[in-house]
């Protein structure tokens, strides 16, 4: 296993982070733990969670993968053995107002959700809580223009960054980290930060894959130059850079097949993009999740490589991912292939 630093901090997180968000959904308590098992064994030391898992969101289900995980740690003791990431929901008129009656960021919502996940994961302290999205509507969750709203009533994000610096200051979290954020947010929370003396953000948790290199754009260079490191999730685009959806393929079990309405790397473009990495990967001797896992671990900006899975098979193929090195051709190739289908799935 690789391990880089957490921003500024003194810890240093595997390169590949557990994703656990189909915990409680697609996998069971016991597969959870089973899955968790593994990844220490081949040296994972970072989790990543949140208050809204499983996926996708449901009264049913939400806090599911924080309980099985804090059962884990009763169950092993290994609380101090891995670095714990969770996070607090945004706003979400209409589909997560089962979570206090419609999240906010301001000291009362984020009180209660960080009290909450603590008692879920069975821990006095979370080593990163990172906010899961903006309080403010701006171009994340497959939107790629901003389009502003001069009426938009928000918390601003000096008043969230005093709660989270109070969190802190209490002990009951270590570390901050955003998710979902743009280059703007970035430099809103270091400046702020800096203003009053507070924490630092230490990471930023965007989508990143070879579908969608949108996080290039504005925030590569802010990620290396403020040591905010990139923690990549769906890396593998839901599933879709497998190649196993390609030719109308529904395998059984697979997140698309069970959700059809999470379509965001489905369209035409990201289907021929796909078909056109999966086939640079056939070509190489590689499989198409090698190819678009070792992309993102070769990143400069990468901290973490989040990846999820359903089955130990697929858990040890995303593992074993830091063990493959692209060459200098291929990357050219994947980048003739990039110039042609330019985020096709933002």
């Amino acid at each position: 296993m690789i391990y880089k630093k957490l921003g500024r901090t003194d810890l240093k997180t595997s390169l590949i982070c557990l994703g656990t968000m189909t915990f409680g959904q697609q996998n069971t308590e016991a597969e959870a733990h089973q899955q968790m098992d593994m990844a220490i064994e081949h040296g994972i030391n970072f989790f990543d969670t949140a208050e809204l898992y499983a996926i996708p969101p449901s009264p049913e289900t939400q806090g599911l993968t924080e309980t099985y995980i804090g059962n884990w740690f009763k169950k092993h003791g290994k609380r101090d053995d891995i670095i714990l990431a969770s996070k607090a929901a945004g706003p979400g008129v209409g589909w997560i107002d089962h979570i206090r009656g419609g999240p906010r960021l301001n000291r009362e919502h984020l009180s209660r959700a960080l009290e909450a996940s603590l008692k879920r994961l069975q821990t006095d302290t979370i080593d990163l809580y990172q906010i899961h999205w903006p309080e403010r509507t701006t171009n994340y969750f497959g939107i790629l223009g901003y389009q502003h709203n001069n009426d938009e009533q928000v918390i601003d994000i000096e008043e969230t960054l005093s709660v989270l610096h109070d969190f802190v200051k209490a002990g009951k979290i270590r570390h901050i980290g955003i998710s979902n954020e743009t280059p703007w947010g970035v430099m809103q929370y270091l400046m702020l930060s800096e203003k009053n003396g507070w924490p630092r953000i230490a990471s930023i948790q965007n989508p990143y894959n070879l579908l969608n290199r949108s996080f290039e754009i504005g925030l590569s260079e802010m990620a290396i130059r403020e040591q905010v490191g990139l923690l990549s999730y769906s890396p593998l685009g839901f599933g879709a850079l497998t190649g196993k959806y390609l030719n109308n393929q529904k395998p059984a079990g697979a997140r698309l097949t069970l959700f059809p309405d999470y379509a965001r790397y489905t369209n035409a473009n990201g289907i021929a993009a796909t078909k056109a990495y999966a086939e640079l990967a056939q070509d190489n001797g590689l499989t198409p999740t090698q190819l678009a896992l070792s992309f993102i671990n070769q990143q400069d900006f990468t901290t973490a490589n989040i990846i999820g899975a359903t089955n130990l098979e697929q858990l040890k193929e995303n593992i074993d991912s830091v063990n493959v090195m692209l060459s200098e051709n291929i990357i050219e190739e994947i980048n003739k292939i990039h110039s042609q289908y330019t985020i096709p799935c933002p």
